[in-house]
């Protein structure tokens, strides 16, 4: 199987990205010095510990990148019985990603607070808010994010929608997001399709 080829990811080594990300000691065990990023993602994924994979990704990828694959997996956890108030901090992460001014990245906090930071929509837009500038209200001093904040909100995004429905299927649902999370780290836009099964084809 051909290895992936992390082109958004400029870390060399797997040691590098988790030095501030809490990873379970099962996982901490699986990391070698050298270890790769594309290697040690793989090794996690191959021992089931979607969650320390996630972690990783998560922290791994650039804020931007990062926060679109949180955008993706929030979505997919939308049903139709969540009101516009769920879809409204989604809508303002995404707008963030697609041009990641000031004014969005606010707009992205107050949507957030306007659902009091639940659910994985939420927790999108928390990404997008810790991604840089300030913390802290326009007229007052700046207090910059910790430059780990947004793996950690998009790491929560990410988990909250692979249990938010049918959460006995979370484990299929974290290896799909993954995957998505993958084609992202390789310069792909996430969004991934089904390839149809040839002996199922009309």
């Amino acid at each position: 199987m051909t290895q992936p080829v992390f082109t958004k990811i400029a870390a060399v080594h797997a040691a590098t990205v988790c030095k501030d990300i809490d990873l379970e000691e099962t996982a901490r065990r699986l990391l070698g010095p050298e270890t790769s990023p594309a290697d040690f993602l793989r090794i996690l994924m191959e021992n089931a510990l979607y969650p320390d994979a996630v972690k990783f990704l998560a922290r791994a990828l650039p804020k931007r990148e990062s926060t679109w694959w949180a955008c993706l997996c929030a979505r997919s956890a939308l049903s139709d019985d969540l009101g516009p108030e769920a879809l409204k901090p989604l809508e303002q992460a995404e707008r963030w990603v697609y041009k990641p001014t000031e004014e969005h990245r606010r707009a992205a906090f107050a949507a957030a607070e306007a659902h009091q930071f639940q659910g994985p929509w939420s927790w999108a837009a928390m990404a997008a808010f810790w991604s840089g500038g300030s913390m802290a209200p326009p007229d007052a001093p700046p207090i910059p994010p910790a430059d780990n904040l947004t793996g950690k909100a998009v790491a929560g995004a990410v988990m909250l929608a692979a249990v938010h429905r049918e959460p006995e299927k979370a484990p299929e649902k974290y290896r799909r997001f993954l995957a998505q999370g993958i084609d992202i780290a390789c310069g792909g836009n996430g969004r991934l399709v089904s390839k149809p099964d040839a002996t199922n084809r009309p």
